[in-house]
């Protein structure tokens, strides 16, 4: 019992699950990006570390940069992928599902909020958001967006989160090293920068109600 809380625990620690090595970082990001579960994952940080520590450590993930941005942007596609399919197929009755800790009714708003404000592009920007990211493709799915467009929108939006987070993670651990001291920082500030318009979002849904 003690090891399943362990590993739990590691879930939500960017810095320990990329020591866990490649196959669970891009289940994570699977996870993340295409699973009602995982809005409580680490996203921006644990792409940004997984860029920084590259630089820093290359043994750890036994890959190069590019190979890694490749790797961890086809996790991200296949994760929106299979939640547009799980959105489609549960349909509107996503909104009759009871709140649980795995699943809240507000998440589902804030995101069908960002839809109605900027569209489709709610794809390509909910890869930046915390939260959004996990529910954009399942919204997308439930009101059966065009799948062509729904994978132009994936595609781009994952190459561009991964390739832009993780490289900058890779820039700044190739230039200054001891960066990789001031994980524990960096990633606050990450959730708190990334979960901004998120929480405006949220509470502009709450005062037009």
């Amino acid at each position: 019992m003690n090891e399943v809380l362990e590993f739990l625990k590691n879930l939500t620690n960017p810095e320990s699950i990329v020591k866990l090595g490649l196959p669970l970082l891009l289940f994570v990001i699977f996870a993340e990006t295409g699973l009602l579960i995982g809005f409580f994952l680490p996203g921006d940080s644990l792409v940004f570390i997984s860029g920084l520590l590259c630089a820093t450590n290359q043994s750890l993930l036994k890959v190069n940069i590019t190979e890694l941005i490749l790797f961890m942007s086809l996790a991200a596609i296949i994760g929106n992928t299979f939640g547009y399919y799980f959105g489609k197929r549960v349909g509107a009755g996503l909104y009759k599902r009871a709140d649980s800790f795995f699943f809240k009714k507000k998440h589902l708003e804030t995101t069908r909020s960002f839809y109605e404000k900027h569209g489709g592009k709610t794809l390509f920007i909910g890869r930046f958001l915390p939260i959004i990211r996990t529910f954009a493709p399942i919204l997308a799915g439930v009101i059966k967006i065009d799948f062509k467009k729904f994978m132009l929108y994936n595609i781009v939006g994952a190459l561009c989160w991964i390739g832009s987070v993780a490289g900058i993670g890779y820039f700044l651990g190739a230039k200054f090293p001891q960066t990789k001291e001031y994980l524990g920082y960096i990633v606050i500030g990450l959730i708190i920068v990334t979960s901004i318009p998120v929480l405006i979002t949220y509470f502009n849904e709450r005062k037009s109600k």
